[in-house]
């Protein structure tokens, strides 16, 4: 029997060993390091200072309204001012401060969203009138340990407008020891009413280089390393927005694993899909050169390691944008790398302002078009080719002076030539730039042979305001160029006369004497313009087919024809 009993105890369950205690959860990046003092609110200055200078006066307004896109600390400073406004200090004898201790109990309280006298709301899950009427009713009541009692309305733009209608009156004359702090991304869809009854702080996007030096802190106090290149290709993708540029850190620590290489910048472009710097380099090469298989196959390349095509245009947009900044001498960013500095500077020397220009119009064009497209990569490829293309087209301008001196424009070709250039060489993309180089134009005088090709250069070479006037308002009695005398019947001014000598004289390349006489001259060239495209209409009103038509449709009309001119 005693060993049966023996027996029937060997038969329990062997024992567990002791559970270890549960590790603490881990805390995103974004709520480990919010600020918990005005000081570590980056990007913020002027908004401190007027805080700081509020409290010091004694100042305050009832009602704060903090307006920002997200993650620039909005809830943030709500918060720091509802500690600022509470805090006792470490002898519990303190007041109003901008510098709250942080250490006594309504700080501690405030800083872990557990103060009885500080409610907190989000507007998005509590936008009906009833919400705001237990506001009401509760801010009637003292606050119970604090000195004021806060209300932190977050995204109050949700709130409806009877709720905001029911507010009103609390919130243009609440109780002394009541405080209103509203968060909103979006002011424009607050009443005007309610803006009107608050003070209002626009949270500033946070500077590229102020996110990089303080990711750089961050990546410090949590152990890891990061290139100062990956930092600021977090910095810019992060938009201004702390808490988004912390979220990317905190997803790249993570994507560099456990080897202990840290973050770098060819991990985050590839984590983001971001264009490398240099291959974008590459690209902008291979286009200014005309090399369309070369820009596709470098364009395939991106794609394939995972790039967004819209990132693609987006920087050589952003390229462009910086080799027009440097041709204005605008200083160079100190965060820019001196490869991609020599790149922008030799660029602004070789190429001119309206390749420049026509350049960002292409891009952004095509920047749109893979934005809305079906097939992003090929409607990036066409804008790619649209821009080689481009590249072979005459100036505008250039092309009305060699008509208007008789010169034959030589022929763009039908398709971009395609050598490659040289290694670390960009050849210009300039006007009328082809396989071989332009014909020279002629150096001597420009003498339009009618007034109308006058007026037509006048327009193609920047002085449209003068051609304007001179196409509706001048009636030219004769023209024999350099010379020519307009009618007294449409009176100009002396300023007038002065500024269309000086544009004839720098286009044409030669003086002019412009004279007015007391004669009816000729119609000015809109009204012949008109006189003209009358007479047509006329005569395609008069036809058998039109008149045909008409009696068939008797209310047809005719708006406009083959060979119209634009009344602009």
């Amino acid at each position: 029997m005693t060993a049966a009993m023996s027996d029937s105890f060997d038969l329990g369950e062997p024992p567990q060993p002791a559970k270890a205690p549960d590790a603490p959860a881990y805390r995103v990046l974004a709520r480990k390091y919010r600020p918990q003092t005005f000081s570590e609110l980056i990007g913020q200055d002027a908004m401190v200072q007027t805080l700081g200078n509020a409290i010091k006066r004694d100042r305050l307004a009832h009602a704060f309204l903090m307006t920002g896109v997200r993650g620039v600390g909005k809830t943030s400073t709500a918060r720091l001012i509802a500690k600022a406004l509470n805090c006792i200090g470490p002898d519990g004898d303190g007041g109003p401060t901008i510098d709250p201790c942080g250490v006594c109990e309504p700080c501690r309280a405030i800083a872990e969203g557990r103060h009885i006298d500080v409610i907190e709301m989000d507007a998005a899950s509590h936008t009906g009138v009833d919400d705001v009427r237990e506001i009401i009713d509760a801010s009637r009541y003292s606050a119970v340990t604090a000195r004021f009692k806060i209300y932190i309305i977050d995204e109050v733009h949700m709130l409806s407008k009877n709720a905001f209608n029911a507010l009103l009156k609390t919130l243009e004359e609440p109780p002394p020891h009541v405080k209103f702090l509203f968060a909103t991304t979006e002011v424009n869809k607050v009443p005007v009413t309610v803006l009107s009854r608050c003070q209002r702080f626009d949270l500033r996007r946070i500077s590229a280089e102020q996110l990089a030096k303080h990711f750089a802190w961050v990546s410090t106090e949590e152990g890891v390393t990061a290139d100062p290149e990956a930092l600021m290709l977090i910095a810019r993708a992060a938009e201004g927005s702390a808490r988004d540029g912390l979220s990317i850190l905190d997803q790249a620590i993570a994507h560099a694993g456990l080897e202990g290489g840290g973050v770098t910048a060819d991990a985050v472009r590839q984590m983001l899909g971001l264009s490398d710097r240099g291959a974008v380099r590459d690209l902008l090469t291979l286009i200014l050169a005309g090399d369309g298989a070369g820009a596709l196959a470098s364009m395939r390349r991106q794609y394939d390691y995972g790039v967004d095509p819209l990132s693609v245009l987006r920087s050589l947009l952003e390229t462009i944008h910086g080799i027009t900044l440097t041709k204005v001498g605008t200083p160079a960013d100190a965060a820019q790398p001196m490869e991609e500095r020599a790149a922008r500077e030799e660029w602004a020397a070789s190429l001119g302002y309206p390749a420049l220009h026509r350049l960002w119009q292409l891009f952004l064009k095509g920047h749109d078009e893979v934005a809305k497209a079906a097939l992003p990569i090929e409607a990036a490829e066409m804008a790619l080719l649209r821009a080689i293309y481009a590249s072979t087209l005459p100036d505008p301008g250039e092309l009305a002076r060699q008509i208007a001196s008789g010169a034959t424009p030589a022929a763009a070709p039908t398709a971009p030539p395609p050598p490659t250039p040289p290694s670390g060489e960009a050849p210009p993309w300039n006007a009328g730039s082809a396989a071989k180089a332009p014909e020279p134009v002629a150096t001597g005088p420009i003498l339009p042979p009618t007034f109308e090709a006058l007026v037509d250069l006048l327009d193609e070479s920047g002085g449209l305001a003068i051609a304007a006037r001179l196409r509706h308002g001048a009636r030219v009695v004769s023209y024999s160029p350099p010379e020519f005398v307009l009618s007294g019947s449409r009176p100009v001014s002396a300023d007038t006369l002065a500024e269309l000598n000086t544009l004839l004289k720098s286009v044409t390349r030669t003086a002019w004497k412009v004279s007015i006489v007391d004669a009816p001259g000729e119609p000015t060239l809109r009204e012949a313009q008109d006189a003209a495209d009358a007479a047509v209409r006329q005569a395609i009103l008069e036809s058998p087919i039109m008149k045909a038509a008409v009696a068939a449709f008797p209310d047809a009309q005719l708006e406009s024809w083959p060979g119209q001119r634009s009344n602009a």
